[in-house]
């Protein structure tokens, strides 16, 4: 995501620059020998998008972190686009850092950081004098969103009921829900294994009607083998049409999807699309229904037989 990448590519300006990993134009994953290559004894950081917010590619974030911890550099994950698809264990992953946007998970829009205890009191805030020291104010900023607070906890019983609800048959062999959690977390981990698992079966449905439209151009993981690797967001284009007129021709018809590069402007040039109007996005969740994915592929089916 652009907020990820802007960040450093600024700081990178003033201290001599910073290296990037491509893209594999494939399946979209992100290019692991490359990153191998790029990071040394000299890496400090090493920051990583936990999937795509464009073409739904989860990259391998355990690895990351590994990498960058074999050199005694810090991992930074930003989970914004893979945190309301399925379980985020940090500890598991061992990471540094992680971020995700609450709004993410049909939350108001707020911030979330995770960070290691030792690295939130070693590292040295920028925030006003009267500040505390202490954890957690010392990373805030002044008077926090009270209000936006509140929807944030409001979410999270949401997901919470959603584990207690529908979880127990999908979650009941996830090696996370062995050990021994509070209730709420094991209900939130059970939720989001019921998520992961009922929209994996979304996203079979609408990858393989997608596939059989004619003159229609598939970006990231196509392979229903492959679905773990990836979140059930795609994007597409259609010969003869633009992403823009996808999208108004969808939202017409009462059907809400995005067209051009979604602040994902790195991928999109990679690609090859960001002069031509980018991408058309489609996004699925779990309050989606198979119904509504048929209505959806019968739509572009109908825009089709009608060029």
């Amino acid at each position: 995501p652009r907020a990820l990448w802007g960040p450093w590519a600024r700081a990178g300006g003033a201290r001599g620059g910073i290296p990037f990993v491509a893209i594999d134009v494939g399946d979209c994953p992100l290019d692991m020998d490359g990153l191998r290559r790029q990071i040394t004894d000299r890496t400090r950081l090493v920051a990583v998008g936990y999937a795509s917010n464009a073409v739904g590619t989860i990259n391998d974030v355990a690895e990351v972190v590994r990498l960058a911890h074999s050199v005694g550099a810090l991992s930074y994950i930003d989970a914004v686009h893979y945190a309301p698809h399925g379980p985020i264990d940090v500890r598991a992953l061992d990471t540094d850092f992680l971020a995700c946007s609450p709004y993410k998970f049909f939350a108001p829009h707020a911030g979330a950081l995770y960070g290691k205890r030792e690295h939130l009191l070693r590292l040295r805030p920028y925030k006003v004098r009267p500040a505390t020291e202490e954890l957690p104010g010392r990373w805030m900023t002044g008077t926090q969103s009270h209000e936006a607070m509140a929807g944030v906890t409001a979410a999270i019983e949401y997901l919470a009921d959603l584990g207690r609800r529908f979880g127990g048959a999908h979650a009941g062999d996830d090696p996370a829900l062995q050990q021994t959690v509070s209730d709420r977390r094991r209900a939130l981990l059970s939720a989001m294994a019921a998520i992961r698992d009922y929209e994996r079966g979304l996203c079979e449905k609408l990858v393989a009607g997608l596939l059989e439209i004619p003159g229609l151009t598939f970006y990231g993981i196509s392979d229903p083998a492959r679905f773990a690797e990836r979140t059930p967001t795609v994007a597409v284009r259609i010969a003869g049409h633009t992403p823009r007129e996808l999208a108004a021709y969808l939202g017409e018809r009462g059907i809400f999807c995005w067209d051009g590069n979604y602040y994902a402007i790195n991928l999109t040039e990679r690609l090859g699309v960001e002069e031509d109007g980018g991408m058309l996005r489609i996004g699925l969740v779990h309050y989606n229904t198979a119904e509504e994915v048929d209505r959806l592929l019968d739509t572009l089916r109908e825009l089709v037989a009608r060029s």
